[in-house]
C-alpha cells in the first residue's frame, strides 16, 4: 500500500483505513438489509423506536465529530508526513479517531432501524478493527516509534474515545 507523500515518510498517508471501513460498512449494510425481512422477529416497535433512533441520531452526531476531529481538526498528514507520533487533541482520547468515528456511525445507523439482531453487529465490526488494527498499522507504528508509542498505547484507547487517568 504505498500512499507516500513525501520522501523520507515512513507511513502510508491512509494507512488500512478505507478498507477497513469498507468491510465495516458491507457488514453493517448487509445486517440492515436482511433485518428487513430475514431477521424481522428482532424489530421493536411501541416507545423503544423512539429510543433507538433518539439513541442512534446521537451517536452519529458523536461519530461525525470524532471522525472529523481525527481527519480535519489534527493536522494528522502533517504528522504522518514529518514521521511524528500524534497524541495530543483526539488523539488523546482514542488512538484511531477516524476508524472509531465511523464505527460509532456504524452504531448509530444500526439503532436506527430498531432491530435486536443488529446489536450483533458493532460487536463483530469491534473484532475486525481490533484484529485488522493490531495486525498492520499498530505494528508499524510500533516499529516506527518503539517505547513512545507504547506508552501511548497504555494511556490512550485504542477504538473507544474516553479519557483515562495519566500514568
Amino acid at each position: 500500500m504505498k500512499n507516500y507523500v513525501k520522501e523520507g515518510q515512513k507511513l502510508p498517508m491512509f494507512g488500512i483505513g478505507p478498507y477497513l471501513v469498507l468491510a465495516m460498512g458491507i457488514l453493517t449494510l448487509t445486517g440492515i438489509i436482511l433485518s428487513g425481512n430475514i431477521l424481522e422477529s428482532g424489530i421493536l416497535y411501541g416507545s423503544w423506536i423512539i429510543v433507538f433512533r433518539v439513541l442512534g441520531i446521537i451517536l452519529m452526531i458523536i461519530g461525525v465529530f470524532v471522525w472529523y476531529m481525527g481527519a480535519f481538526g489534527s493536522d494528522m498528514d502533517d504528522n504522518i508526513t514529518e514521521n511524528i507520533l500524534k497524541t495530543d487533541g483526539i488523539y488523546s482520547w482514542v488512538r484511531n479517531p477516524m476508524y472509531s468515528g465511523w464505527w460509532i456511525i456504524m452504531i448509530g445507523l444500526i439503532l436506527m432501524w430498531h432491530n435486536t439482531w443488529l446489536l450483533i453487529i458493532p460487536f463483530i465490526n469491534w473484532l475486525i478493527m481490533t484484529v485488522v488494527l493490531k495486525n498492520t498499522e499498530e505494528k508499524w507504528l510500533l516499529d516506527l516509534y518503539k517505547s513512545e508509542y507504547e506508552q501511548y498505547t497504555e494511556r490512550v484507547n485504542r477504538c473507544i474515545p474516553f479519557k483515562r487517568k495519566q500514568l
